[in-house]
């Protein structure tokens, strides 16, 4: 085949397709009688190999090395399993990074909407505005994210935690709040139940069998759901379940902080963004 239908098979420009030749990563092509290169099969093989090896990644030279050495002798299964391993790691990395960004992107909208019909139903500037966060044990998430929401939201907010099957709090809980200047300790866990008198503006629950196990609350409020792992079902070192702990804080961090500005409006304690221009 000619240099034209070759690039275009290959996906490549005529141009990109002499480069790979001038840098000895594709051998050069033998020439007709009339001048023109003439490319094999083998030829097209070779070099959907070497981009596939540099979309994993890898410089052109290193993956025109592979290339030949799959091509000369299949010696080069070995590095290859190892190129395509780290890649199907970053890939899951990426993944599951695309996969986190959805769901904040829901909870915002959701947060969005939310505080859209606290606005319609209209609320007392002057009274801080009431969150519940509610999970399992209220030993990990849930203090956590009290304990965050009083210290970003400030007098705004009155903030409460409780689990749907209360436990002890968490000493890792206590720790990487005080990591923040943040005295959580002698706190107590409570339970859902003992809230149903209470009345909230928003509900948030942090696990997914929080939502399913929380009883109805009264009043009008409005329900969030922010989906957390238990950093205390972490398993290895210290510093592991440590380190889960503080992503947790983290991640109610960022979670927070678009909340706060949203609940705030809505609550009319700071003015609503103007549509105009």
């Amino acid at each position: 085949m000619n240099i034209s239908v070759f690039a275009r098979r290959a996906g490549l420009s005529p141009s990109g397709v002499r480069w790979y030749e001038s840098a000895g990563i594709l051998p050069a092509a033998p020439r007709r009688r009339n001048g023109y290169r003439e490319y094999t099969d083998a030829d097209l093989s070779r070099i959907r190999l070497v981009l596939t090896l540099r979309r994993l990644g890898l410089k052109p030279a290193d993956a025109g090395r592979l290339a030949e050495q799959c091509f000369e002798g299949g010696a080069a299964q070995g590095d290859l399993a190892e190129i395509l391993a780290e890649q199907q790691h970053a890939i899951a990395e990426q993944r599951a990074e695309l996969e986190r960004a959805e769901v904040e992107l829901r909870d915002l909208e959701t947060t969005i909407a939310a505080a859209g019909r606290a606005r319609k139903r209209g609320s007392h500037p002057r009274r801080p505005i009431r969150v519940l966060f509610v999970c399992n044990g209220n030993s990990s998430r849930s203090q956590i994210a009290e304990a965050l929401l009083g210290r970003f939201g400030g007098e705004e907010f009155a903030a409460r935690s409780a689990g749907t099957r209360p436990k002890p709090i968490h000493p890792m809980s206590v720790q990487v709040l005080a990591e923040i200047g943040i005295d959580w300790a002698g706190r107590q866990s409570k339970s859902v139940n003992d809230l149903r008198d209470r009345h909230f503006d928003y509900v948030i629950t942090l696990s997914d069998s929080a939502r399913e196990e929380c009883p109805t609350l009264p009043g009008p409020h409005s329900s969030l759901h922010w989906h957390l792992d238990d950093p205390a079902a972490i398993e290895g070192s210290e510093e592991d379940r440590l380190q889960a702990f503080r992503a947790t804080r983290t991640e109610l961090s960022l979670r927070l902080r678009p909340f706060i500005e949203i609940a705030r409006r809505a609550a009319g304690h700071i003015p609503a963004v103007s549509s105009r221009l």
